[in-house]
C-alpha cells in the first residue's frame, strides 16, 4: 500500500521516472526535488518484489520505469552510476532565475497549450493540476501557480466525468504524457553530480540484476555488467585486492569504507544470480575477505566503518541504523550467510558475529535495523537451494531459471550446473553438485533444503508448484 501511493504521489517523477528525495508534506504531494541514486537503487527492487508478491504489474510498471530514468539520466558512457540530480535548476521561462523543482512543476497554461483544452481537462482532473497552483506545503513562496503532478483520481471516475470508456481515458493519458515529457526534455535540466560512488553503484547493480530477474529483459543485465566491469577496471585494485571509493572525469581516489565493500559484494552476489558469471561470485568472495582483514572488529565483533590504518582517525565508528541507506553492517551480515551457502564457513561465523554485535539494538529497537533483521531471518531458516542442471544458453534451461525468477525467494540461492568454469569453480566446496545432472539430457531443477535435494523436475511450471508451497 505504502509503495502504491508513494508512486501515485509528488514523490514520484511522472514523465521521467525515478523518485524524488521525499516529502515535505503529510500527503506526499510536496517532494523535495532532488533525485539520489540509493533511493533509485532500493526502491526498483521493492517495487519488482511487490511485483514478485501480487503479480501486480503496476509495481513492475515502476521498477521499469526507475531503470531506465537511470540508465536515459544518470549513468556514464563507461557504464557506471552517477550519483545525484540536484532540486533546483533555472527557470523555462526565466533563465536568470533558479527554483525548487523549476524543471518538474508546471503552469495550467502550459499544459492546455501542449495539450490542447480537451486533452487537458482529462489530464488536470486526473493528476490534480489547478489554476493558481496545488502545492499543499510552500512556505517560501516558490510554487505559486505551480504544479505538482499526483494522481488525484482515478480512471473510472475520470471516464465517466467526461464520457469515455477506461481505454480511452488510458490512452488519452499516456498520449499527454508523451508530449509533456517531450517539452520538458527542452527546459534546462537541474545539475548533475557526476561523481560515481562504488557503494552507491553496488546497490544499483544489484537493482538492475532484480530487474533482469523479474523482466528477463537483457538491457538491465547488460547494464548491471558495464557497471560491475566498469568498478572492477576503475575502482579495484587488483594486486591488492582493495576499493577505491570515488571515480569522476577520468580520475578515481580515497581508500573505501565499509559500505563501498558491503554494498558492491551484494551487487556481485546479485548479479551472479542474474546472469550465473563465475567472475562476479569469485570478485565477490574476494572483496568479501578483504573486508574482514580491513574493517572486522576482532573484539566486538561486526565491522567499522573504516579501515584501521589511517592513523589520523581518533575513533572507528560503527553505524547501527538502517536510514535512507541500510547500514552497511546489516549488508555485510548478510551478504556474509549468503557466501556461506557456497561452501564457505568462515562467512558465516563472521556473519552470525556481526548479528551478535548488534543484538542489543535490534533487541531494544527492530524497527531500526530491519536489513539487520532480514539477516537474521535468513540465519533461522534453513538454507535452500535451487540448482538448476543444464546448458546456460539452452532454451530449457532457461525456462527452469525464469520459473525460479518468477516468485519472490529472499533466502533462496539459485545455482547453476552447468558443466562449465562455474560449476568448476563451485565443486571444490559443493561437491555435492557433481550428482546433479540433466535428466536423460534435459535441464532439470533440484530444490534443496542444506543441500538435501528433492526428487529433480524438467517442468518449470512442476517446479513452480514446489517453489510455492
Amino acid at each position: 500500500e505504502t509503495l502504491r501511493h508513494m508512486a501515485q504521489g509528488g514523490m514520484y517523477d511522472l514523465l521521467g521516472g525515478g523518485f524524488h528525495s521525499y516529502s515535505v508534506d503529510g500527503q506526499w504531494r510536496v517532494p523535495h526535488f532532488e533525485k539520489m541514486l540509493y533511493d533509485q537503487a532500493q526502491l526498483a527492487v521493492s517495487y519488482f518484489e511487490a511485483f514478485q508478491l501480487s503479480g501486480d504489474p503496476f509495481f513492475r510498471r515502476i521498477g521499469e520505469e526507475i531503470l531506465h530514468y537511470v540508465m536515459r539520466d544518470m549513468t556514464d558512457e563507461k557504464g557506471g552510476f552517477f550519483s545525484a540530480e540536484d532540486a533546483d535548476s533555472q527557470e523555462p521561462d526565466d533563465p536568470a532565475s533558479h527554483g525548487e523543482g523549476a524543471f518538474y512543476t508546471w503552469k495550467e497554461k502550459e499544459i492546455v497549450d501542449t495539450l490542447g483544452p480537451d486533452a487537458a481537462a482529462v489530464f488536470n482532473h486526473f493528476y490534480g493540476v489547478k489554476p493558481g497552483g496545488n502545492a499543499l506545503a510552500d512556505p517560501l513562496d516558490e510554487f505559486t501557480k505551480k504544479n505538482i503532478f499526483y494522481q488525484a483520481a482515478n480512471t473510472k471516475d475520470t471516464a465517466k466525468k467526461f464520457n469515455k470508456s477506461k481505454e480511452e481515458v488510458i490512452s488519452l493519458l499516456e498520449e499527454a504524457k508523451e508530449k509533456l515529457a517531450a517539452v520538458r526534455k527542452q527546459r534546462p535540466r537541474p545539475h548533475l553530480d557526476d561523481k560515481v560512488i562504488c557503494g552507491w553503484n553496488g546497490l544499483m547493480i544489484s537493482a538492475f540484476a532484480k530487474g533482469y530477474m523479474v523482466t528477463h529483459d537483457e538491457t538491465y543485465l547488460q547494464a548491471a555488467k558495464e557497471a560491475a566491469d566498469f568498478i572492477l577496471s576503475t575502482l579495484y585494485n587488483q594486486e591488492a585486492g582493495t576499493l577505491l571509493r570515488r571515480y569522476r572525469v577520468g580520475e578515481a581516489g580515497l581508500a573505501g569504507q565499509l559500505d563501498d565493500y558491503a554494498f558492491f559484494v551484494q551487487g556481485l552476489l546479485d548479479l551472479y544470480q542474474a546472469s550465473f558469471d563465475i567472475l562476479y561470485l569469485q570478485k565477490g568472495i574476494e572483496l568479501a575477505s578483504k573486508q574482514i582483514e580491513l574493517f572486522h572488529d576482532g573484539a566486538g565483533g561486526g565491522f567499522y566503518e573504516t579501515a584501521g590504518t589511517d592513523a589520523t582517525l581518533l575513533v572507528r565508528m560503527k553505524d547501527d541504523y538502517d536510514g535512507a541507506e541500510p547500514a552497511p553492517n546489516s549488508v555485510a551480515a548478510l551478504n556474509l550467510l549468503r557466501l556461506a551457502v557456497y561452501g564457505y564457513e568462515k562467512f558465516a561465523i563472521k556473519g552470525v558475529e556481526t548479528i551478535k554485535a548488534f543484538s542489543a539494538q535490534v533487541s531494544r529497537f527492530p524497527t531500526a535495523m530491519p536489513q539487520m533483521l532480514a539477516a537474521l531471518d535468513f540465519y533461522h531458516e534453513k538454507p535452500r537451494q535451487v540448482v538448476i542442471a543444464g546448458s546456460q544458453q539452452a532454451l530449457d534451461t532457461k525456462e527452469l531459471v525464469k520459473a525460479v525468477h518468477s516468485f519472490y525467494l529472499p533466502n533462496t540461492t539459485l545455482i547453476l550446473a552447468d558443466g562449465g568454469a562455474g560449476q568448476e569453480f563451485l565443486e571444490p566446496q559443493l561437491g555435492v553438485l557433481s550428482s546433479l545432472t540433466p535428466m536423460d539430457g534435459k535441464a532439470c531443477a533440484y530444490v534443496c533444503q542444506d543441500f538435501t535435494c528433492s526428487l529433480p523436475t524438467t517442468d518449470p511450471e512442476e517446479l513452480k508448484k514446489t517453489l510455492g508451497m
